[in-house]
C-alpha cells in the first residue's frame, strides 16, 4: 500500500535556529516523502521561498535575536498559498491568537512528537490538493465562459446537443470534432455536468501545449529524482480527476511516445508513474477533442491506429457558427448578458446595425470570435446598446457589407463574396473551385480589391 503522505509529496520549509530541531523534523517529514529545506534564520527563510514553490513552512517564533512572527507575512507575500504552521517552546494564549490573526495556519508548542508532525503534514497535502482542484477547476470557468451553447435555434445542433445528452448518461470515451472554437471544450463540460461524475474534478490538458518530455508526467505523474529538475512527487492530473472527467484537447498532437500508456490507461484503467514501477489504478472517464482529421494522421504513421479505434466510441462533430447563423444573435444576447455583469455595465443590447454585421459576417472564429467580439464591445462601448462601431473591424466594416440587389456596382458585390468565401475555406484552391474561376484569376482579384 502507498504510503498516503508520500503519493502527495510537499514542499517543506523548516526554519529554526536550533540544529537539532531541523535535524529531527527533516527526517521525519523526509521519512514522510516530503521534500524539506532546513535553514536557521529569516534571510535565508526568505531567500528559500523565492528559490521554489513551497507548500508548507515549520517556523520557530525564536530565531536567535530575530522574533518569527515578524517572519509570517513577508513568507506569506512571496508565496500566498503557502501554509504556516509556528512551533515554539514558549506557548501561550497570546501568541497563538497573534499568529494565526498574522495568518499561520496552525500553532503546535515544543517538544512535539513525529505523530503531531504526520497528522498536520497529511492535512495539508489533502488541503492543497482541494485548492489545485479548486484552481482547475476556476480555470476551466474562465475559459469556457457563459454556458449559451446549449440554446440552439438550428435542428441540426438541437440533435447533436440531445445526442450529447445520451452519451452523457454513460461513461462511453467521446471524441469531439469540429474546427477551433466551435466550443469542443464547453461540450465537454456540458457531458461532465450532465452525467454522474458531475461532483467530481475535471480538467483539461492541451496535448500540444505541453513539451512532449513532460506530457507523460502531466498526465500520469513522477516521483522525485525520476528525471533532471523532479524535486519532489508530482501525482499528476489523473489523480487529481479520479471520480470525474479529464479532457485530452488537441488530441492529434499527442506525442507518439506517450499513446501507448494512453491506450493502456483507457483499456486497462491501470499506469505507473515516471520513475515508479508500481501499477495504480484510476477511476476517469476520458474526453478528446480535435480540430484536425485524425484519420490522416493515422495514414501518416503519426497516430496509433487501436488508440484511435479506442478513443472514436463516440464522435459528435460541433457545425461551424456560418452553418447555424440562426444563432448568432441569441449567443450574442448570452454573452452579452454575461459580460455586461462581470465588468458591471448596464447594456440593453445591440443596435441594428450591430446586430445585421453580426449575422451577414462569416466567423471564421466560430464561437470563440463572436465570444471575443462581445467581449470587446462591452468594455469599450460608451452606449447603452452596442453599435456597430463598437464591433472588430473583421465583424463590422467601416462601410456597411451591401446585399444583392442594393444600388451598388457588381464589383462591390464580388468583393464582398470573394472575402466571404476566402474566409469560409481552408485553401485557396478550394476558393476557387466555389467561385467557379482558376486560381490565377482569383489571385488577381485578390490583388485588384487588396485583399
Amino acid at each position: 500500500m502507498v504510503n498516503e503522505s508520500a503519493a502527495n509529496g510537499l514542499s517543506v520549509l523548516i526554519v529554526d535556529d536550533e540544529a537539532n530541531i531541523r535535524r529531527t523534523l527533516s527526517y521525519c517529514l523526509e521519512d514522510e516523502g516530503h521534500g524539506v529545506v532546513a535553514v536557521s534564520n529569516p534571510s535565508d527563510a526568505l531567500a528559500a521561498a523565492r528559490r521554489g514553490c513551497v507548500d508548507i513552512v515549520f517556523l520557530d517564533l525564536r530565531l536567535g535575536a530575530a522574533d518569527g512572527m515578524d517572519l509570517i507575512r513577508p513568507l506569506l507575500a512571496e508565496s500566498p498559498w503557502v501554509k504556516i504552521i509556528v512551533i515554539t517552546a514558549h506557548a501561550s494564549i497570546e501568541s497563538a491568537v497573534e499568529a494565526i490573526r498574522q495568518g499561520a495556519e496552525d500553532y503546535i508548542p515544543k517538544p512535539f512528537t513525529p505523530d503531531q508532525v504526520r497528522l498536520i503534514t497529511r492535512r495539508i497535502g489533502r488541503l492543497r490538493a482541494l485548492e489545485a482542484e479548486v484552481a482547475v477547476l476556476r480555470e476551466n470557468l474562465s475559459e469556457f465562459g457563459p454556458f449559451g451553447c446549449f440554446q440552439s435555434r438550428n435542428p441540426g445542433m438541437q440533435r447533436l446537443i440531445e445526442t450529447t445528452r445520451r452519451a452523457a448518461a454513460s461513461d462511453a470515451i467521446i471524441l469531439l470534432r469540429g474546427e477551433s472554437g466551435t466550443g469542443k471544450s464547453v461540450f465537454a463540460r456540458a457531458i461532465h455536468q450532465w452525467s454522474r461524475r458531475a461532483g467530481k474534478p475535471m480538467a483539461v490538458v492541451s496535448c500540444p501545449s505541453v513539451p512532449a518530455e513532460l506530457l507523460e508526467s502531466e498526465l500520469f505523474g513522477h516521483v522525485r529524482g525520476a528525471f533532471t529538475g523532479a524535486l519532489r512527487d508530482n501525482p499528476g492530473r489523473i489523480v487529481a480527476c479520479e471520480g470525474g472527467t479529464l479532457l485530452l484537447d488537441e488530441i492529434a498532437d499527442l506525442a507518439p511516445a506517450v499513446q501507448a500508456k494512453l491506450l493502456r490507461f483507457i483499456q486497462d484503467r491501470e499506469y505507473e508513474r515516471l520513475g515508479d514501477a508500481t501499477p495504480r489504478k484510476a477511476d476517469v472517464r476520458i474526453l478528446a477533442a480535435t480540430n484536425a482529421a485524425i484519420e490522416s494522421r493515422v495514414a501518416e504513421g503519426h497516430f496509433r491506429e487501436d488508440l484511435f479505434y479506442r478513443l472514436n466510441v463516440i464522435s459528435l462533430t460541433i457545425p461551424p457558427l456560418r452553418e447555424r447563423p440562426e444563432d448568432i444573435l441569441p449567443l450574442a444576447m448570452d454573452f452579452l448578458a454575461h459580460f455586461s455583469k462581470a465588468n458591471h455595465r448596464s447594456i440593453l443590447g445591440f443596435t441594428e446595425d450591430a446586430m445585421t454585421a453580426m449575422t451577414r459576417y462569416a466567423w471564421p472564429g466560430n464561437v470563440r470570435e463572436l465570444r471575443n467580439a462581445v467581449e470587446r464591445a462591452v468594455i469599450l462601448g460608451s452606449d447603452t446598446r452596442i453599435e456597430r462601431e463598437d464591433l472588430p473591424h473583421e465583424a463590422a466594416p467601416a462601410a456597411m457589407a451591401p446585399s444583392v440587389g442594393d444600388f451598388v456596382s457588381l464589383s462591390l458585390i464580388e468583393e464582398l463574396h470573394i472575402r466571404l468565401v476566402l474566409a469560409r475555406t481552408s485553401s485557396l484552391q478550394e476558393a476557387a473551385d466555389i467561385l467557379g474561376i482558376n486560381q490565377a484569376t482569383l489571385w488577381r482579384r485578390r490583388k485588384t480589391y487588396g485583399i
